[in-house]
């Protein structure tokens, strides 16, 4: 397993309201590809573009923007975190 699970933080919403990107915590070793696969496969909305960072922590963080304008609500609802 790719994901996680979602990220979210009181920054991670303003980035969300504004951008339209959510973040996951990804598995360390998971690629860019890997991860849009795995998101468009688990939630079924178009992802434009993924970047990944390393938290302080050591952990892998993936930030997603998606093509449809509320995609990013839409998936924060559905997994009940909005």
């Amino acid at each position: 397993m790719v994901l996680k699970y979602p990220f979210v933080t009181e920054k991670a919403m303003m980035v969300l309201e504004n951008q339209n990107k959510l973040q996951f915590l990804v598995d360390r070793n998971a690629t860019k590809p890997q991860i849009k696969q795995e998101i468009e496969k688990a939630f079924d909305q178009e992802v434009t573009s993924v970047s990944t960072i390393m938290t302080m922590k050591g952990q892998k963080k993936a930030i997603v923007s998606f093509s449809n304008e509320k995609a990013a609500e839409e998936i924060l609802s559905r997994l009940g975190i909005m």
